[in-house]
Formats: C-alpha cells, sequence, structure tokens
C-alpha cells in the first residue's frame, strides 16, 4: 500500500493505451505555472486565445466553441441532453462502447432514440440510418467519428447526406480523433462536435472541448423545456466562455493551461503533419504485429482508428498476464478489450506525444520477448521490429512537436 503521507512519486510509463496519452514537458511546464482566478481579468482575456486554437483544430468558425470541465463523456451528455428533449427523436449510431454510451444518455432525456447497431469491428452502414428515418421527424444522428472501445473510425459525410435528407442535425465523437485524424467540422457541417483533451491533443484529462454552430444555437433559443442539467446546460455555461464572462462554475485553471499548450504544439507541427505522423505509425505498428502472427480485430483496414489499433490476442496467451508483463518489465501500458471483447483484444493506442517511431519499435521488441516467453509459438525473432522499420525507412519522418 503506498503512503499517503509520503511525497508523490508515481512510475513513469509509456502510456500506449486509448487514453490518456503522454504529455509533452512544455505540457507539464505549463500547467505548473502560477495560479490565478477564474474571473481575473488576465485570466478572461486568456479564454480567449484558448478558444481561438480550439477553433483552428476544430477547423470552425463556430463562436460556441470551448472546453468543458469534463471527461469525454461530459462531452456526449452536453451534445445529448442540449440537442434533446421529452417527446423527440434521434438516431445513434451504435458500433462500440461508447457509441453506445451516447445512446444511453440520449435515452434519459426522454427522447425515442433509434439505435442503428453494426458488428463490433465495423461501421454502421448509412442506408441503415436512413431506413431507421424513414417517416420520421429525426432531432439528430449521432455517432462516434473514433470508436475507442474497436478502434474503428467512421466516415463522416455519408451520415451528413443522411441527416440532410431526414432534416437532423449531425453529432460527432471526436474524442478519440481530433488532432490524429482528417476532422473538418464547417466543411463537413458538424453541427455539434464534441472530444477529449487526453488522446490525440495530449493534454491530461479532465476537460471536453465542444462546438456548435449557428443552427444549433437557435435550437437553443427555442427550447420548450429546460436542459436537462445545469452544469451542462449550453445556454448558460456558454455566457461564461461568451463576450460577457458571467461565472458559472470554477473551471480547473491548471488544466486549461495545459491545454493551451498541447494545442499549441499541434499547431506548430500542422494538423495535416499530425495527421500523417499517427497514419504512418499506425502502419508501422500494423505491419510489425502482422509480421508476428498477430491478427487485427478491424478487418477492413479504411475502417482502422489511426490513434487507436485493436488486436486479437494470441492463441494460447494470456491477455491479462501478457499485459501486467509489459507493465512491470518495460514500464509500457497498453489496453484490453471493454465489455464483450474484454478477454479477447488487445488496444494499442498512438495517440498525441506517444505516437513517435521510437515508441513503435519498443513496444514491438518488449511484445515480442514476452510472448516467446509466453510459449507463442510460429514467430521469427525479430520479424516485428524488422517490418515496422521497413515501412519507415520508407517514408518521410514526421517528428512529433519539437520542445522549447
Amino acid at each position: 500500500m503506498i503512503n499517503p503521507m509520503e511525497e508523490l512519486r508515481p512510475p513513469t510509463r509509456l502510456m500506449l493505451t486509448p487514453g490518456p496519452s503522454c504529455i509533452s514537458p512544455r505540457v507539464y511546464r505549463a500547467m505548473a505555472t502560477s495560479m490565478v482566478g477564474h474571473v481575473d481579468p488576465w485570466f478572461t482575456e486568456f479564454m480567449g486565445g484558448v478558444q481561438e486554437l480550439l477553433r483552428r483544430i476544430f477547423q470552425t468558425q463556430n463562436n460556441i466553441t470551448f472546453p468543458i470541465s469534463a471527461s469525454g463523456t461530459g462531452g456526449i451528455e452536453t451534445a445529448v441532453v442540449n440537442a434533446l428533449e421529452p417527446g423527440d427523436e434521434a438516431i445513434v449510431c451504435v458500433n462500440g462502447m461508447f457509441s453506445a454510451r451516447m445512446a444511453d444518455i440520449a435515452e434519459r432525456t426522454g427522447a425515442k432514440i433509434h439505435r442503428v447497431p453494426a458488428p463490433l469491428g465495423r461501421t454502421a452502414d448509412p442506408e441503415d440510418v436512413r431506413r431507421a428515418g424513414q417517416g420520421r421527424k429525426i432531432k439528430f444522428v449521432g455517432l462516434a467519428h473514433g470508436e475507442t472501445s474497436t478502434g474503428v473510425v467512421t466516415k463522416i459525410d455519408p451520415f451528413r447526406k443522411v441527416a440532410d435528407e431526414l432534416g437532423a442535425l449531425l453529432v460527432v465523437d471526436s474524442v478519440a480523433s481530433l488532432g490524429g485524424v482528417p476532422l473538418d467540422v464547417d466543411r463537413q457541417r458538424i453541427d455539434i462536435c464534441f472530444s477529449g483533451t487526453q488522446k490525440a491533443i495530449s493534454a491530461p484529462p479532465g476537460l471536453a472541448p465542444i462546438t456548435v454552430n449557428t443552427r444549433v444555437e437557435d435550437m437553443l433559443r427555442n427550447r420548450k423545456t429546460k436542459v436537462q442539467s445545469w452544469y451542462f446546460d449550453l445556454t448558460t455555461v456558454m455566457n461564461y466562455w461568451g463576450k460577457e464572462r458571467t461565472y458559472h462554475h470554477t473551471p480547473p485553471v491548471p488544466l486549461i493551461f495545459a491545454l493551451h499548450e498541447a494545442m499549441r504544439i499541434v499547431l506548430e507541427e500542422g494538423l495535416e503533419a499530425s495527421w500523417e505522423r499517427h497514419r504512418q505509425n499506425q502502419a508501422a505498428l500494423i505491419e510489425g504485429l502482422e509480421a508476428m502472427g498477430i491478427r487485427l480485430f478491424v478487418e477492413n483496414p479504411e475502417d482502422r482508428l489511426p490513434t487507436v489499433t485493436s488486436v486479437y490476442i494470441p492463441i494460447g496467451i494470456d491477455g491479462t498476464k501478457a499485459r501486467a508483463r509489459l507493465l512491470n518489465e518495460f514500464n509500457i501500458e497498453i489496453a484490453g478489450g471493454l465489455g464483450e471483447l474484454k478477454t479477447k483484444i488487445w488496444r494499442v493506442g498512438l495517440m498525441g506525444y506517444s505516437s513517435q517511431r521510437a515508441n513503435v519499435l519498443l513496444f514491438l521488441g518488449a511484445l515480442e520477448r514476452i510472448l516467446l516467453d509466453m510459449g507463442m509459438k510460429k514467430m521469427s525473432p525479430g520479424a516485428g521490429i524488422a517490418a515496422a522499420a521497413n515501412t519507415f525507412a520508407n517514408v518521410e519522418p514526421v517528428p512529433v512537436g519539437q520542445e522549447k
């Protein structure tokens, strides 16, 4: 047991999980700067800069763009409870645990929710959404751009087209994708988009960036009932992040400092460069894993989320023990599956500051050592690292944001 009176000394881990990711020393330094009050004139002016950087990363001109003081799940709840009222109808595409969470939260608003399911490891079919909405007045179509529980990415544009046909809003969960996967809120005409700070942006957990367009602003002004949640009610919290800076709650000031610096790093690298770095590193990871005889969970390459790679645990290998050895012997953390996939898959995150070439090679080497020790057969020693290194040799490197 850790002595609660001892100085805090957590272990240094290589976070290759689906979140949180590793954090740049620049972000740690920002978080350790002087504390100021949340209504201090300096801070309220600083908030405007945070919003502007968020707009650049979301690629939007939306006025209501700010970080909610909550986890990514708080982002889901904010999007859903502000959009829906009792008696409304909505469609949610469910292809994993977090898209199912959107549906669960939506059902608590008193609205009628139509779930459009897809097999785990695949995306929902826009045609199924179209059929589910026929003859109904659908308020919104919701989906997870990156489904963290399975490592699936969903193409947004076909669902925008269907939402237009239904006269519905499009609500997108970009928790696992923002900053690491191409996303353009304005061009793709996403009405509500939310994310989390602890993944491809590589800030600490605890904030959920959100952006909503003028169509949603009008909808909020014309609601017939109060928003179900006081805390997540955009009609009030947006006043704190608006011109008035009207007090709403005490936000986590150091986390906002950290987010600001993390976004500066993303934008210094450039969004396109960040997307390419995530793509390159996942490609090398996949080549290495397949060379080791490890099978990908998401079969269609176009459906693979660049920030989270899910793989089947090799037959005969105790997945929990293998992850424990990675952690205890190499200080590398990866994740297991969730729900019905708990004992079937591993999930490897290459997000933000964690998505580096050296980390890919280190992980493959450590995993190979453990699997050989645990008796995995038909694996050629060194094959994984060799395959990944060969992939890297064929592309120009895109380094993560530089230190200053």
